[in-house]
C-alpha cells in the first residue's frame, strides 16, 4: 500500500497518524509485529529517527509494545501485562492475580437518551447490556453494568460470555476485532443499596466507589459505557500520574 509522505510539520506526528490509519484498517492486528523502523522509513520516505519518535509516542500511549531484541508489536488485551491498564482496583496485599469475570445477565434493549449520548448512537438504536461480577480470590469486588452498541457487538450472548475465560476487553478484541484505546472515568463515593449489598456481600450503607467509564477505540469512537460499584474493603484504586 503506497501512501504519500506528509509535507508539513511536525513530521513525526504525521507518521504517527499514518501508522494509526494502518492499525485502524487492520493491516497489523493486535499482537502482531509491525514492520521495522527502517522499513517504515522507506515506506513513508522519512528518516528512521522520525519513525522512531512516532513509535516512541505510540508506545508511551500503550498503542504499541517494544519487545527487546524482537521488535515492535501492536498492543493486545490478550497480553497479561495489559490487564491492569484499565482495571485500576488493586488488592492491598499486592497480589495482582488474575480476577475472575462472572457474567450475570446479557440482554438486548433500545438506547435511551443517556446511552445514546454516551455511545454516540441514535436514540432507540439497538444496544446490549451486560451485568457481571468481578471476583478476586473468589470474593465479589466489582459489580458492573455495561452498555454496548448492538450493531458492533452482534453475536454477543450470555453463552459467549460464559464460555470466555479471559478479560472482557480480550473477548471484544478477539471475537469482535475491537481494540479499546483509552477510557475516561468519573469516580464518586456512594453507599451500597440493597442490590449492591447482595451482589458484593456487604452491608447496606457500606461505602463503595461508583466508577462510570466511557471507553474509546481508534478514531476516538466511544464503544462502551459502563457503570461499576467497587468494594474497597480489601482493595484500593490505583492511578499513576505523570
Amino acid at each position: 500500500m503506497s501512501q504519500e509522505a506528509p509535507t508539513f510539520s511536525p513530521l513525526y506526528r504525521q507518521i504517527k497518524a499514518l501508522i494509526l490509519q494502518a492499525l485502524e484498517s487492520g493491516e497489523w492486528r493486535p499482537g502482531q509485529a509491525i514492520p521495522s523502523e527502517q522499513e517504515l522509513a522507506g515506506r513513508f520516505s522519512v528518516s528512521q529517527g522520525t519513525v522512531r519518535k512516532a513509535i516512541d509516542e505510540m508506545a508511551a500511549e500503550n498503542l504499541l509494545v517494544r519487545k527487546q531484541g524482537k521488535g515492535t508489536y501492536v498492543a493486545s488485551h490478550n497480553d497479561p501485562r495489559a490487564l491492569f491498564r484499565f482495571l485500576r482496583l488493586v488488592p492491598m496485599d499486592g497480589d495482582l492475580s488474575h480476577p475472575q469475570s462472572v457474567p450475570l445477565d446479557c440482554w438486548r434493549a433500545k438506547a435511551g437518551q443517556e446511552a445514546s449520548r454516551m455511545l454516540g448512537i441514535e436514540l432507540g438504536a439497538p444496544i446490549i447490556i451486560v451485568r457481571r461480577l468481578l471476583k478476586f480470590a473468589n470474593k465479589p469486588v466489582v459489580i458492573d453494568e455495561i452498555y454496548l452498541s448492538g450493531e458492533i457487538f452482534q453475536g454477543l450472548t450470555a453463552e459467549v460470555l460464559q464460555g470466555w475465560s479471559g478479560s472482557l476487553y480480550s473477548l471484544f478484541e478477539t471475537r469482535f476485532g475491537l481494540r479499546m484505546i483509552r477510557a475516561q472515568e468519573r469516580i464518586r463515593a456512594v453507599a451500597a443499596d440493597r442490590n449492591a449489598s447482595e451482589a458484593l456481600k456487604v452491608a447496606e450503607g457500606t461505602p463503595l466507589l461508583s466508577v462510570e467509564r466511557v471507553t474509546y477505540t481508534y478514531g476516538d469512537k466511544p464503544v462502551e459505557w459502563r457503570r461499576g460499584l467497587y468494594s474497597t474493603a480489601e482493595h484500593f484504586y490505583l492511578n499513576e500520574l505523570s
